[in-house]
């Protein structure tokens, strides 16, 4: 048996047209949806993100526009320029690139983005509404995640989910999100003793936690879901995952790719967040 592949960047080509369409009747009754980006410092990784975002942005209508600052900047400066796009009514969603310059709190950033434009949905408020399965705007990559296993109809309720990794953009929403769907969910994490044995038992594994091929098909259960979150550069400038995918490939029944997986997925809802809150700030149904 090899596995399907969930192809997300085929994926992804198929939401963006759909979203293509929403958006160009929007337009015709006034409204155009804005997503604003922030960028601090020279990062190249994030620099080469904020590129993609553009480009998707444009490609289905969405405007956009950047706002580069100096590595410099102070974080008082920082809240100032959101501060005042929450006031801006022209700008529908706000996203700061992350990671941040050492003198700025990603929490205080995070926390003074307004919650309806918030579209990355990592505010505390929108966090709790995901939680008590209340409409939000969801994490990108996990809202992704949840996407890819819907498009193969994979079955959610009353599954095994194992999740490898904790971290509050990926590992913990993901988790909460297939928690809603009614899987069963367990969290492992760098502290977790019996990790290989826990990844064994899970029906869907979501992989996230930096660590190229660290997951190989001894972790797989025979027909499991595999999902690799993993984005790691190899020495050759060649992008790999979490998981060892040509074992894991034998075992599984679905896995994601590595590139071509969760990745362009996480561009993909950022843009539908952008038009959902486009529609919410506006009178517009």
């Amino acid at each position: 048996m090899t596995a399907q592949l969930i192809n997300g960047k085929e994926l992804s080509a198929v939401l963006k047209q759909e979203m293509k369409g929403e958006v160009q009747e929007l337009k015709q009754q006034g409204l155009t949806p804005h997503l604003t980006v922030v960028l601090v410092g020279e990062n190249p990784a994030s620099k080469s993100y904020v590129k993609g975002k553009e480009k998707a942005a444009a490609e289905t209508g969405i405007s956009s526009s950047l706002i580069e600052l100096p590595e410099s900047t102070s974080e008082a400066e920082l809240l100032q320029i959101i501060k005042d796009l929450n006031t801006d009514e022209s700008v529908h969603g706000i996203l700061v690139q992350l990671p941040l310059p050492k003198q700025i709190s990603e929490q205080q950033v995070i926390e003074t983005i307004h919650p309806d434009k918030d579209v990355d949905g990592f505010h505390p408020s929108n966090i709790g509404k995901m939680m008590t399965g209340e409409d939000t705007f969801l994490p990108c990559t996990p809202y992704g995640i949840i996407t890819m296993l819907k498009s193969k109809n994979i079955e959610i309720e009353g599954k095994h989910a194992v999740i490898i990794g904790r971290s509050n953009i990926v590992g913990k929403p993901v988790g909460q999100l297939l928690l809603n769907e009614n899987a069963t969910v367990t969290y492992c994490h760098s502290k977790t003793k019996n990790l290989k044995e826990l990844a064994a038992t899970a029906d869907i594994l979501v992989a996230a936690i930096g660590k190229a091929h660290a997951i190989t098909a001894d972790y797989i259960k025979n027909g499991a879901v595999v999902i690799d979150v993993g984005i790691n550069r190899q020495a050759d400038g060649t992008l790999t995952g979490d998981v060892d995918f040509e074992s894991a490939k034998e075992k599984a029944s679905y896995i994601t790719p590595v590139p071509r997986g969760v990745g362009p997925m996480t561009i993909t809802m950022l843009l539908k967040n952008t038009i959902k809150a486009a529609k919410g700030l506006s009178t517009i149904e």
